[in-house]
């Protein structure tokens, strides 16, 4: 019901700036929450930045002050500005969506997209 494509992702050195960006379509109207989540080779899934359709965000502790999470409600897209890149931020990074409806509840995933901080 809904589709979630990203873009943005790369090689970048340490110190550098990044920008993801992640479009929804399909039945778009239930969507709520949005977020990014990123995984690291042999740990866990965890939530780098969230945003509420009204706005309202949260972080990480290991990315405040150097990642931005933002959306545009009309273009139907979530963004992740990353500044002063670290290579611990290296990871996958997948776009997020929670979705409901009638008495129904959903997420949904993007593809991912590597993240890779190296000289």
């Amino acid at each position: 019901q809904v589709q979630l494509v990203e873009s943005g992702g790369g090689l970048v050195q340490p110190g550098g700036s990044l920008r993801l960006s992640c479009e929804a379509s399909g039945n778009i109207l239930g969507i709520n929450d949005m977020g990014w989540y990123r995984q690291a080779p042999g740990k866990e899934r965890e939530l780098v930045a969230a945003i509420t359709r009204g706005g309202i965000t949260n972080y990480a502790d290991s990315v405040k002050g150097r990642f931005t999470i933002s959306r545009d409600n009309a273009k139907n897209t979530v963004y992740l500005q990353m500044n002063s890149l670290k290579p611990e931020d290296t990871a996958v990074f997948y776009c997020n969506a929670q979705w409901t409806g009638f008495m129904v509840a959903k997420q949904y995933w993007g593809q991912g997209t590597q993240v890779t901080v190296s000289s």
